[in-house]
C-alpha cells in the first residue's frame, strides 16, 4: 500500500495553531464522521486537540509536536488523518474496503500538535501575550531567534515531563531552571500540556502509542525492560517497511513513550522522522512523509502472534 494511490488536499506549510485549526474545520466539513475533542488547555489557554478516528475496541493513538521546534510532525500527522479519511469515505478509492474495515475495529486518537503555545513562538518568532514574549526572550538570553526552542511557553520540556524516572532526568540535565530546551520542570507534571497527555492515557488505556518527534531516521521501541516483547515484532515489521532504524533503548527517561510502557507494559514507540537540524525543511516533508506512512499504517494493525491482521 503506498500513501500515493491517493492525491491529498493537505499542503505542508509553516504550520502553526491557526493553520491547525483551518485544517481540522476543513477536515471535519469534509468527514463528519471524524470526531473532535479538546483533552485540555496550554498555558496561554488554547485547546489541546485531539481527533478520533474509527469506532472499534482497539485504541491506538499517535501524537506530534510535544517539542515546539518539531512541528513539521503535525504537518505529517494531519495528511495521514486525510489519507484515512479519504480511504474510509470514497469507495472509489484504493483499499477502502480494507480501510473501511480496519476502521470498524480500531479507535485512532491523534494529537496532532500537543504544544501549539510553543509551535507558535518558533513558526513566528513572537506569540501576542506581552508576559510571556518578554519572559521567553529572557530566558532565551535576549535573543530574537526562536528557532531552537522546544520547550513550551513557560521554558519546560514536555517530553522530560513523565513519571518515569523523572528524578534522573531532573538531576542531570543541565538547564537548571526554565529554558528554550530540556529543561524537566519543578516536578513531573508540572504543565497543563503534559498532564493533558497523561490523563488522555489513563483514562483511554491505549493498545500502542506512537510520538513523532524529529530528527534522526530511527525509533525507539523499549524502556527499562518493561515492554512486551509484541514490541519487537512491531519493531521488526517498522524497520522492514521504512528506512528506519530500530533502536531498543537510550539513556533516557521521563518520556511520554517511557512513561506508557511503564505503566501499561504495552507497545510504545518514538519516532525520530528525517535527518537534519530543527526544525527540519519544508523542502523535506515529501521524503518525510513516505518514510513515516507505513510505519504509521501498520501501528493500526494487530500483530499479536506475528502476521499482519487487523484483529
Amino acid at each position: 500500500m503506498n500513501q500515493n494511490d491517493l492525491i491529498n488536499t493537505f499542503v505542508p506549510r509553516k504550520y502553526d495553531f491557526i493553520e491547525l485549526e483551518k485544517d481540522l474545520n476543513f477536515l471535519l466539513s469534509q468527514y463528519p464522521f471524524l470526531n473532535l475533542n479538546c483533552i485540555g488547555s496550554t498555558v496561554l489557554n488554547k485547546p489541546i486537540y485531539e481527533i478520533v478516528f474509527g469506532c472499534g475496541e482497539r485504541k491506538i493513538h499517535w501524537n506530534g509536536a510535544f517539542h515546539a521546534n518539531e512541528w513539521i510532525t503535525s504537518c505529517v500527522l494531519m495528511k495521514m488523518t486525510e489519507w484515512l479519511a479519504q480511504t474510509v469515505s470514497n469507495e472509489n478509492l484504493p483499499y477502502h474496503k480494507e480501510m473501511l474495515e480496519l476502521y470498524n475495529q480500531i479507535t485512532l486518537s491523534i494529537v496532532p500538535m500537543v504544544n501549539p503555545d510553543g509551535v507558535n513562538l518558533v513558526v513566528n518568532q513572537e506569540i501576542e501575550n506581552e508576559e510571556y514574549m518578554n519572559f521567553v526572550t529572557k530566558i532565551n538570553e535576549e535573543y530574537d531567534d526562536f528557532t531552537g526552542w522546544k520547550a513550551n511557553i513557560r521554558g519546560v520540556d514536555l517530553n522530560n515531563q513523565f513519571p518515569a524516572n523523572w528524578e534522573i532526568e531532573k538531576k542531570r540535565k543541565k538547564p537548571k531552571t526554565f529554558a528554550p530546551r530540556d529543561y524537566p520542570g519543578d516536578f513531573p507534571l508540572s504543565e497543563p500540556e503534559s498532564i493533558a497527555m497523561y490523563n488522555l492515557a489513563n483514562e483511554r488505556n491505549f493498545d500502542l502509542v506512537v510520538a513523532l518527534h524529529t530528527q534522526g531516521r530511527e525509533f525507539y521501541w523499549g524502556y527499562d525492560h518493561l515492554e512486551p516483547s509484541i514490541s519487537a515484532v512491531y519493531a521488526k515489521y517498522f524497520s522492514e517497511v521504512s528506512p528506519y532504524k530500530a533502536v531498543k533503548t537510550i539513556d533516557s527517561h521521563a518520556g511520554y513513550k517511557d512513561w506508557f510502557i511503564q505503566e501499561f507494559r504495552k507497545p510504545g514507540f518514538t519516532l525520530e522522522l528525517g535527518k537534519g537540524i530543527n526544525p527540519l525543511p519544508l523542502s523535506m516533508f515529501d521524503s518525510i512523509f513516505s518514510e513515516t506512512f507505513p510505519i504509521l499504517l501498520y501501528s493500526l494493525f494487530n500483530l499479536e502472534g506475528g502476521n499482519l491482521k487487523s484483529r
